[in-house]
């Protein structure tokens, strides 16, 4: 479903329990994250609803590279010619997104809880995930040359390359998976960080939060859950407060 200017100019598409976002600038647009490949369509239909076309696309930049962000880019990359942004530490994962780092069997976390979630991602495609045959890698820090000029926040954990982008001029975080207000391993709600079953290393995930906490924004955007409208520092003290599960 479209959710149309969460913040300024920045639009969220939240489906199969999974979120990215659309962020246009003077008529262009960067895509933050590409869901799952059944969001394809909901690309297509998005880019309508605001009144642009995929040749309006400059840039699609992932937060990280698990198989439920990545499902579109290589499609979006090889039917537009949009160039994938990741950063240089995720780039290896982008040819293998089904094979990343965890500190417990995502098995261990299956139950009746969480059922429907899983079957929903399986049903988008999550099964057929498959490589971005090529990537433009980004660093630590600095602004990218995507619509919306966003800041890099390096902030790994969740994977080894995971970034936040921070857009000061909106007051906004796209968060990725640094800290979510819904996890769907323990389908618990509230800001934290992923569970220990899709994370690499959650100590370096927990203290990777302050570089949220001292962009002072107001939003967040995660990649799974609702937006957090109280602020980035709150948000982070809630996650810092739960640890990892």
């Amino acid at each position: 479903m479209l959710y149309r200017n969460v913040a300024d100019g920045v639009h969220r598409i939240g489906e199969h329990f999974v979120n990215w976002y659309l962020v246009e600038e003077n008529g262009h647009v960067c895509v933050v994250d590409a869901g799952l490949p059944s969001s394809w369509s909901s690309l297509l239909e998005a880019l309508h609803a605001i009144g642009r076309k995929p040749h309006d696309i400059e840039g699609l930049v992932l937060t990280h590279a698990h198989f439920d962000h990545i499902g579109f880019a290589e499609r979006a990359r090889v039917e537009f010619g949009v160039p994938v942004w990741v950063h240089e530490n995720d780039a290896p994962l982008t040819k293998r997104p089904w094979l990343y780092m965890t500190e417990r069997s995502p098995v261990s976390y299956l139950g009746r809880k969480n059922l429907p979630i899983v079957s929903s991602l399986i049903r988008a495609g999550a099964l057929r995930v498959g490589p971005i045959r090529e990537v433009r890698r980004y660093g630590n820090e600095g602004t990218l040359d995507v619509p919306g000029s966003p800041k890099v926040l390096f902030t790994p954990g969740h994977t080894l390359g995971h970034c936040a982008l921070h857009f000061p001029e909106r007051d906004v975080v796209v968060a990725g998976d640094a800290l979510v207000t819904h996890d769907p391993y323990t389908d618990t709600r509230g800001p934290r960080i992923v569970a220990r079953g899709a994370t690499a290393d959650s100590e370096r995930a927990l203290s990777s939060l302050e570089l949220l906490a001292d962009t002072d924004a107001r939003m967040l955007l995660p990649g799974h859950g609702e937006p957090w409208t109280d602020g980035a520092e709150r948000a982070v003290r809630e996650a810092l407060r739960v640890g990892a599960l």
